[in-house]
């Protein structure tokens, strides 16, 4: 397995695909949707590269190294010795038919060798809890790993990359084949949670109406104090952690919307009756430790051969870290060494294992992926 990673601004795209090294069979590409020559250099790489499986998304940010970048695509270049590729994906012109989707997909993959899954999806249109489900029906046990397409702090428009398209409404599933291929993820957050657990008395689907009897949104917004004002842009610095009957294992969701007619909010997955929710803030120093927890589970006992590192963090992470976003990125590369190449982005949904699941959707992590050959 050789990696190359690169990369590239509007001056220098033509430059930086020219210095690739690799033949590769993938190539990953994290792409700002403010990156006005997309279509140019996924056409030059499809020309170059017509044999490559080519697949990425839009971000709320490019990780490339230890750096963290607006306006710039994160090339990866892979060439995979001993692992087969399959690449599959499904259009979802609507949300209900997200588990549909994740289904088909599932079985479209499910072939003899299959060892792991990477999927991106668009980060709007599709119903990333609904997507899970589906996906753990049909690939009960294979890890699944990936993230929902982002769009900066906009929330309008993401797309993914399917060779020499850009899609939405689409979500894409790289299959990888063969016992060679080494994998290892994780998935930590770091936040704080404050005040008392709620009881989810009313939800249908990602859209919460009330807690312990109550309106939602009216809850929250004491909660909140003075970042209520703020809302719903102010709802990525405050998610909430769910956990479900008597388990302790709690995911965290994010708020992506109010409504003040009904007083509810929506979030960014669903939010089943019967849950228990929390909320909690950013705490910068928590946040990083949380990076550098998911960098230790990751390279425990195999350091020295991983080669490529992916890490999909959420764009509330980076509006809490602010300037200093690139610390959680410093201090993964500290922990995995100077070995593999590191690249990923900021997304609006992470998607990885959590305990006893292979996969469940996250929101506010800092999710790892780490692959080799031997």
């Amino acid at each position: 397995m050789k990696v190359n990673q690169i990369s590239l601004n509007e001056n220098n795209w033509s430059h930086g695909l020219a210095s690739i090294t690799v033949d590769p069979n993938l190539i990953l590409l994290f792409v700002s949707p403010d990156f006005t020559l997309k279509q140019q250099v996924l056409s030059q790489l499809n020309r170059d590269y017509p044999k490559s499986t080519i697949i990425g998304c839009s971000t709320a940010g490019e990780i490339s190294d230890v750096t963290v970048k607006d306006k710039s695509i994160s090339l990866t270049a892979i060439q995979f010795n001993k692992t087969c590729l399959k690449l599959v994906s499904v259009k979802v012109d609507q949300m209900e038919y997200s588990q549909k989707a994740g289904e088909k997909i599932g079985i479209m993959l499910n072939q003899d060798g299959l060892k792991h899954v990477m999927v991106l999806s668009d980060g709007l249109n599709i119903n990333g809890a609904d997507l899970v489900m589906g996906l753990k029906s049909n690939l009960p046990n294979i890890s699944i790993t990936g993230g929902l397409a982002a769009d900066g702090e906009d929330f309008g428009n993401t797309f993914v990359i399917r060779n020499n398209e850009m899609l939405e409404k689409t979500v894409l599933a790289l299959g990888f084949y063969g016992d060679s291929l080494k994998v290892n993820y994780s998935s930590k957050g770091g936040w704080d949670g404050f005040g008392i657990e709620r009881l989810v008395t009313k939800a249908d689907k990602n859209v919460l109406y009330e807690l312990d009897g109550k309106p939602a949104l009216k809850i929250y917004k004491h909660l909140l104090g003075e970042d209520a004002k703020k809302l719903p842009s102010s709802g990525l610095l405050f998610p909430v952690s769910m956990r479900q009957g008597g388990s302790a294992i709690a995911v965290v969701r994010g708020i992506s919307g109010i409504s003040e007619d009904d007083q509810s909010l929506v979030f960014g997955a669903n939010i089943p009756e019967g849950a228990y929710l929390r909320l909690m803030k950013g705490n910068i120093d928590k946040l990083i430790t949380g990076a550098e927890e998911s960098a230790i589970s990751v390279s425990q006992g195999v350091k020295e051969t991983l080669e490529l590192v992916i890490l999909i963090s959420c764009i509330g992470r980076r509006l809490v870290l602010k300037q200093l976003v690139e610390e959680e990125i410093d201090v993964v590369r500290h922990i995995v060494g100077d070995n593999p190449k590191i690249t990923g982005f900021y997304s609006y949904g992470e998607i990885a294992p959590l305990s006893e699941s292979l996969c469940e959707l996250h929101h506010q992590t800092m999710t790892i992926t780490t692959l080799w050959e031997c």
